[in-house]
């Protein structure tokens, strides 16, 4: 197979369509380029409920154990499962998933021991060299004693360091319904919400790596309708969804109204300062809402803005001491989970804030939801950079306004912001505004949108 690396190494993972792009056989070469790079004596593995990935994990463990390396194999798990298990055990980790991607897709999330990432300029590079390398060459040569591949359960043990973090044996009794999106939140929610004063209405459950029911990327408006419905229908105090991996949560209120991540990162923001004595830093990407840096301050920490990207919250995370980080793709970041992003963790904080007070989700997100954003919009653009730097030169100069570039080019005024950053895989400009009132939201994003589409 003449697989081009370049198109299936991204930035922070290796993604592509099996067995076009990449298959067992290549497999197996990242699981030997992984323990070189890495230099490990044991990894752990786990992978998701697609049909490729059971093949794909043991021949990535069957490359590894090649070079004298033990495999911990934890099976069927979230990516954030084996990030627990990358922590706990203190072992390199790599998971296969292409989480939300459709059912043809597969990639592997690779990360050193403690969950610390694994991207182009932490190994990721270095690793596809390799097997760039090596699939000319052929393999290196076996170690002289193989490495032992052996299997471990580690889903009540990841129920249960959950469960240490938030407490929730108190609180009222809540009905939540879950849409699980036939990924990784039908094998992990059953066990982590076991015992706790909560009715769980579950909707597509099984594990089904095809998604019969819709894509599972609750970001996309319309792969929530069904769970929107559910809540409404039911009664429900709220709606949670995870994405394919369930390593992201997305959470809609008693009317099936959507809660922006940026009000969930604040939230919880609140919520771990408090469990830290008030004291602590808070990173959020450049693109959530003013109320995070806020609420940030409002709670006694510090807020650190960062670009957009996993790898960019986790290095700011681990440079600053950061106790939590959000960003506005629902992915939520903990100190007390190895720096790594848990959409479930956030989850259970949602729960546990409901439920210690009386009044219903709706109210209790407002004082966290403060301002109105446009969302993100993608526009297809010829030249990224000439369209950046026309707008930089139309809102140059103008009076109280400021410019920065940390990533793309946000523009900053008293009652409105908006940024645009390009997309690193495809021609495409992102917007993403935010002000005061509608609007000004709706003038300043449709001026920014003449200035990229014209």
């Amino acid at each position: 197979m003449a697989a081009d690396l370049s198109q299936i190494v991204k930035a922070y993972d290796v993604r592509g369509v099996v067995p076009d792009q990449w298959d067992e056989t290549l497999a197996e070469l990242f699981g030997a380029a992984f323990v070189q790079v890495t230099g490990a004596s044991a990894i752990v593995t786990g992978h998701d409920m697609r049909p490729s990935s059971p093949g794909l994990a043991r021949a990535f463990a069957r490359g590894a154990a090649a070079r004298g390396v033990d495999v911990t194999e934890i099976g069927l798990c979230s990516t954030d499962q084996l990030y627990y298990a990358s922590g706990a055990l203190d072992l390199p980790g790599a998971m296969f998933t292409a989480s939300h991607n459709p059912a043809q897709y597969n990639g592997i999330k690779m990360c050193r021991a403690g969950a610390a990432p694994v991207g182009q300029d932490t190994g990721l590079a270095d690793i596809r060299e390799l097997v760039e390398q090596w699939r000319e060459t052929g393999a290196p040569a076996p170690a002289a004693t193989p490495g032992t591949i052996t299997q471990r359960d580690s889903l009540n043990d990841y129920a249960a360091h959950l469960r240490s973090l938030v407490d929730l044996t108190s609180i009222r009794p809540l009905k939540v319904v879950v849409d699980a999106g036939n990924g990784m939140g039908g094998h992990t929610v059953p066990t982590v919400f076991a015992g706790l004063p909560l009715t769980l209405v579950p909707m597509y459950f099984e594990l089904d790596g095809t998604f019969p029911n819709h894509e599972a990327n609750p970001l996309d408006p319309a792969n929530i309708v069904d769970l929107q419905k559910r809540v409404r229908e039911e009664g429900a105090d709220l709606g949670i969804a995870f994405d394919g991996d369930a390593d992201r949560c997305f959470v809609v209120d008693e009317n099936g109204g959507p809660v922006s991540p940026s009000a969930i990162t604040a939230l919880v923001a609140a919520r771990e300062l408090a469990r830290y004595g008030g004291k602590g830093t808070v990173i959020h990407n450049l693109i959530t809402s003013w109320s995070v840096p806020e609420v940030v301050r409002e709670n006694g920490g510090t807020p650190v803005r960062t670009r957009v990207g996993h790898s960019f919250i986790k290095a700011e995370m681990a440079r600053t001491g950061a106790i939590f980080g959000g960003e506005h793709s629902a992915h939520y970041y903990f100190k007390d989970f190895w720096n790594a992003d848990t959409g479930m963790l956030a989850a259970l904080h949602v729960l546990a804030a409901l439920g210690g007070q009386d009044g219903p989700l709706s109210g209790l997100v407002a004082q966290y939801d403060r301002y109105v954003g446009s969302g993100e919009i993608n526009s297809t653009v010829d030249d990224q950079q000439a369209r950046l730097a026309a707008l930089k030169a139309a809102y140059q100069g103008r009076d109280g306004v400021t410019l920065d570039e940390l990533d793309g080019l946000t523009v900053t005024a008293a009652d409105w912001w908006f940024n645009v950053r390009p997309s690193n895989t495809e021609p495409l400009l992102r917007l993403n505004a935010e002000a005061r009132d509608e609007p000004t939201m709706t003038r300043i994003r449709d001026e920014a949108l003449t200035l990229i589409r014209s």
